[in-house]
């Protein structure tokens, strides 16, 4: 490893480290009842958490109105339909803290109907938050005059104790890089993604998954911007029901860990694919933008991206997971993990940037293996055991909750499917890689290189 990557490895570890140890309390509850109610409940990992919420979502049935996990306290918070005694009961035996909540699932879903029927506009987003018991609809800056008159009156008519309405930083969009940089020549320029995360396919090859609109963009990947192909797309999704794709590498022999290589000798070994849950910290780690850390906010998200074929055109992708970690162009394909090594989701798109915030919408791992019907590999092998300094914070990271959202998340934006990324790991810019005419230039910087380790027959 040249010296230069080396150091920016060491200082990624380091970040991940210190974002462990400050993270402890970030996301207590604002809410008394819940913090009252807590107090009762069972000390859980998240992860584990993870399988409580999803047996509670199919026991309670309509009753259940989401749920989101307590970092500080390390406990699962279940919402139940106010009035349903049985149901709180049944919730709490089984080690959940408990909240009687006035919208239903069904309520908060038919609200959810209501601005996409009446509010699809470009750069506008919204999902249920279960924090709030209502929906929390987000309008970037594009969102103006007729626009915005046109979100507040829908937003208003579902009344303030259903939907709130805020402001999001900076425009929606595709973000495209995140783990090693992969490359495709077609014409028009070069298109760069990130890979995810090494599977094996359900043929028992090796292959990993990235981005759909990548895998939509481009069929053959190179791990170098001059190199030759080394894997070729097999299944890519985009748009519709989700932003995926599998890539299987063209040496059958290739060694393909599951693992996330953050650089020096350090790696998280990737031992399962989790769900995540609102409440819960992830992170994120990207060839432009470097390590980055932060919650799940809603999930079951639908984005609206600005259609690059059609200039009235939109190309809709539903059921992601959105956050409050940034990210920027030349993250998107990336892996989005946990501390604890596991498997949460691949960067897709979103608003805001590093420097003042924003949020980002991730493609679920679990859902994009059940549709290629792929695996991940035997964690650890490769590094099993070199820990990137996350750090022994409780929970942090951790993942939780399949099906802890309300349900009916909607989310719309203005967006830019590309495929374009800078690996800033040995300071190469790639400036102007393209996506299917995407202008969107990748960075420049000092963030670490992340990797999720390939090796081919015959060194790499």
């Amino acid at each position: 490893m040249p010296k230069r990557k080396a150091a920016i490895a060491v200082g990624g570890v380091a970040a991940l480290g210190a974002a462990a140890l400050l993270l402890p309390n970030a996301m207590a509850s604002q809410d008394k009842d819940a913090t009252a109610a807590a107090g009762t409940a069972k000390t859980l990992k998240a992860t584990d958490a993870s399988t409580l919420s999803a047996q509670l979502q199919k026991q309670l049935g309509t009753a259940f109105a989401g749920a989101y996990y307590e970092n500080g306290k390390q406990q699962l918070v279940v919402n139940v339909a106010r009035g349903d005694q049985n149901a709180m009961a049944r919730a709490r035996q089984a080690g959940a803290a408990v909240r009687e909540v006035d919208n239903s699932t069904t309520e908060l879903q038919a609200a959810a109907k209501t601005l996409k029927t009446k509010a699809t506009i470009p750069g506008t987003a919204w999902a249920v938050d279960p924090r709030t018991d209502k929906v929390v609809v987000s309008a970037d800056s594009t969102v103006t005059g007729a626009k915005w008159d046109r979100l507040e009156s829908t937003v208003e008519g579902l009344g303030s104790d259903m939907a709130t309405l805020r402001k999001s930083s900076g425009t929606f969009k595709t973000f495209v890089s995140g783990g090693d940089a992969i490359f495709s020549q077609v014409q028009g320029g070069n298109v760069r993604c990130s890979l995810g995360f090494n599977v094996t396919a359900s043929d028992g090859s090796p292959a990993f998954l990235t981005a759909g609109h990548c895998g939509v963009a481009a069929k053959e990947w190179s791990d170098s911007q001059t190199g030759q192909p080394i894997a070729t797309v097999d299944q890519a999704n985009f748009p519709g029901d989700g932003d995926f794709s599998l890539v299987k590498y063209d040496d059958p022999a290739t060694q393909a860990p599951s693992e996330v290589n953050a650089g020096n000798g350090q790696t998280v070994p990737i031992t399962q694919a989790v769900d995540a849950t609102v409440g819960s910290t992830v992170f994120r780690m990207g060839s432009t933008t470097g390590l980055h850390n932060g919650q799940v906010t809603g999930l079951d998200a639908t984005v609206n991206f600005q259609s690059e074929t059609d200039p009235n055109g939109v190309d809709t992708v539903t059921g992601l997971i959105q956050t409050n970690v940034c990210a920027e162009p030349g993250d998107s394909g990336g892996s989005l993990f946990t501390q604890d090594g596991g498997a949460v989701g691949l960067t897709s798109g979103g608003s805001g940037d590093c420097t003042s915030g924003g949020e980002t919408f991730f493609q679920p791992v679990t859902t994009a293996l059940e549709a290629t019907g792929a695996t991940l590999g035997d964690g650890g092998q490769a590094g099993a055991g070199d820990q990137a300094g996350a750090g022994d914070e409780a929970g942090a990271g951790d993942q939780a909750g399949a099906g802890d959202q309300a349900g009916g998340d909607e989310v719309g934006g203005a967006a830019d499917p590309s495929a374009s990324a800078g690996d800033q790991a040995a300071g190469d810019g790639a400036a102007g890689n393209q996506a299917a005419g995407d202008q969107g230039a990748a960075q420049s910087g000092t963030a670490q290189h992340h990797r999720s380790r390939h090796h081919h027959s015959g060194g790499n």
